[in-house]
């Protein structure tokens, strides 16, 4: 599957991810990983009222009747699937506007890198200069590239078993599991592919054993090639 800098079409889904630069850690704590994740939600909509620094520091009331105003606008993206891990992140994204990926990208990418740099008295990119992107071709490779992207946190190590996995916060596998609420999270079309929540989560995990092995190797290889 080719990765590459390309133009996005509206209506059409790829896999989007970035690296931090140096392959640095940028999540250190849950705290950055919270913030990361609460930008996807903000950030999918094209014109915020607010900076996010902003939103989070309104009344709770206040904060509801903004949301409501945000959600009114036409989204940027669908997000379908999402993981977050120390040094990286992958989208399973369908673009609803024109340059909407980009927008968004740009919007959470810039926010985050804000907030990290504040939060460790640093300056300078965060983030690799741009993104990569594929495009989604078949129904095939869209449950492929969702199954690989929910079992990141498995094949890395950072979750053991199928039930953490399935807790786990930072991947939007949990919300498939039905184990957190996530209204932003775009799920008819994976679930939709599938038929069924059951033959999802059943899907993910009979290849989760095999990618952890492959993750193993990979590391192993990059490992003796810097020797």
């Amino acid at each position: 599957m080719p990765y590459r800098y390309q133009p996005c079409c509206t209506e059409k889904i790829y896999h989007v991810f970035n690296r931090s630069v140096g392959r640095q850690c940028i999540f250190p704590r849950n705290s950055y990983y919270q913030r990361f994740h609460d930008l996807l939600p903000y950030y999918r909509f094209e014109k915020p009222f607010l900076r996010f620094s902003e939103f989070i520091r309104l009344p709770a009331l206040a904060r509801q009747e903004y949301c409501n105003r945000l959600v009114s606008q036409q989204p940027l993206v669908d997000i379908l699937a999402f993981s977050i891990m120390p040094n990286h992140f992958h989208w399973l994204v369908r673009q609803k506007q024109d340059n909407g990926i980009m927008r968004f990208a740009a919007k959470v990418q810039n926010g985050y890198a804000k907030y990290f740099n504040i939060r460790q008295s640093r300056c300078g990119a965060v983030f690799q200069a741009m993104y990569k992107c594929a495009y989604i071709e078949t129904d095939e490779q869209l449950l492929h590239v969702s199954r690989y992207i929910h079992l990141n946190h498995y094949s890395s190590g950072m979750v053991h078993s199928y039930a953490s996995l399935a807790r786990y916060p930072w991947s939007s596998f949990c919300i498939y599991a039905g184990n957190a609420p996530a209204e932003w999270v775009e799920t008819e079309t994976l679930l939709g592919r599938m038929g069924s929540k059951e033959r999802l989560m059943q899907f993910t995990f009979d290849q989760a054993d095999y990618q952890r092995h492959l993750s193993i190797l990979s590391h192993l290889y990059h490992d003796e090639e810097n020797m």
